[in-house]
């Protein structure tokens, strides 16, 4: 997988196990060779992330619209900072640039990319893989809603396996790594 498109906070959060969890996986994508496509902040879990990666050697490409960056809160020191015009823009260059996805934890912004992709992927508009990175329980009032989705009968089973899903970093980019390869 040469580019992973990874969505999450502009927070830390108050549990700093979110934060050594980006900075595990941004060691973990430049160690793997993989770039970083992500939102292109310095902030939160974004910058944390962004910042482990470069840190380890490692590419980054960030996207990032006009907007945001004239409140200046682009990271100064990424490998390319694309902006664009907008957030829809924006999620739409990242669904480009991704060979797969993955959520760490993060706010409505997060939640709101996540499950785009995701019904991008049940609609056919691509056939990347999407995954969760679990962070201490973070997912799983998500996965809960998920599995109720296929009890109600308004989520195949299929579709709901198809949200790859780990509580560490090396194996869930296993899992990516293969879904990718088909």
């Amino acid at each position: 997988m040469p580019r992973l498109t990874v969505f999450t906070g502009s927070s830390t959060g108050h549990d700093p196990v979110h934060r050594r969890a980006a900075d595990q996986l941004g060691a973990a994508l430049a160690r793997r060779g993989v770039a970083l496509v992500y939102g292109g902040g310095h902030v939160g879990l974004m910058g944390v992330l962004a910042d482990a990666v470069l840190r380890a050697g490692g590419v980054v490409h960030g996207v990032m619209p006009q907007h945001l960056v004239d409140r200046e809160d682009a990271h100064p020191r990424l490998t390319t900072l694309e902006v664009v015009e907008d957030m829809h823009a924006r999620k739409r260059r990242m669904a480009e640039l991704g060979d797969g996805f993955l959520a760490l934890p993060g706010g409505v912004g997060t939640l709101e990319e996540l499950v785009e992709i995701w019904t991008w992927q049940h609609l056919g508009l691509h056939a990347k893989p999407v995954g969760l990175l679990d962070v201490a329980g973070f997912w799983r009032p998500l996965l809960a809603l998920a599995d109720h989705m296929v009890e109600a009968g308004f989520l195949t089973r299929d579709r709901r396996e198809g949200l790859w899903t780990g509580e560490d970093v090396e194996p869930l980019l296993d899992l990516l790594e293969e879904a990718d390869r088909g």
